[in-house]
């Protein structure tokens, strides 16, 4: 689960088509939609969006995200108990949120951190990482 060997090339190569796709689904100005804009306080996402968002990037970039993907992702092979308690991140889970968020700012991790609110941490950065990734997934693998 690291985030770092997404590159600041591939996030950058797939942000204007990210940026389209979210404009389009928010009825927005391509403009707004900046790298490091929050999506949810920044540009008035609501749920239903967050799903418009998720549709159009798929099927734009042929990749597949899941629901709860950043959350698996984060999580990653800690046990369930060690991410969250009653809701709550952990000191660990928010250690690895922080992370893998690694484009919020740090003053934007509330702690205590509900699971829930998560989402509130969003950006466009935060998708066009999880369609870099998805691209690097889905890319043909060569042995050298």
């Amino acid at each position: 689960m690291t985030t770092a060997d997404i590159t600041r090339e591939e996030i950058l190569a797939v942000y204007p088509k990210v940026a389209q796709i979210m404009a389009d689904a928010l009825g927005c100005d391509v403009e707004q939609v900046e790298l490091d804009v929050p999506l949810i306080e920044g540009l008035n996402t609501e749920s239903i969006d967050f799903l418009d968002i998720v549709f159009g990037l798929e099927r734009a970039f042929k990749v597949k995200i899941p629901r709860g993907k950043i959350v698996e992702d984060v999580r990653g092979d800690l046990p369930a108990a060690a991410f969250e308690e009653k809701g709550y991140l952990t000191d660990v889970g928010l250690k690895r949120l922080r992370e893998y968020l690694s484009e919020v700012p740090a003053d934007r991790f509330g702690s205590p951190m509900r699971v829930l609110d998560i989402p509130l941490l969003f950006t466009p950065e935060t998708f066009c990482k999880i369609v870099a990734r998805g691209l690097r997934a889905s890319a043909p693998h060569t042995d050298a």
